[in-house]
């Protein structure tokens, strides 16, 4: 809701800034939409790095 009133304000103040911005807002987003999902598959990979490496300290330790 913030984020639409301050789109109406700019609008206002400086209509051909906020038309730049609402052309350019969904191809930033469509071009982020890559790292997104490159991010999801790192964090997944870290992970399960992290998990094989903690996995005999769970063995050693036993079943709780």
């Amino acid at each position: 809701m913030v984020g639409f009133l301050l789109f109406l304000i700019l609008a206002v103040l400086c209509w051909p800034l906020a038309l730049i911005a609402l052309v350019l807002f969904p191809i930033v987003w469509l071009l982020l939409v890559p790292l997104r999902i490159l991010g999801f598959a790192v964090g997944g990979v870290l992970e399960l790095i992290g998990a094989l490496f903690m996995l005999p300290a769970r063995i050693l330790r036993g079943a709780r």
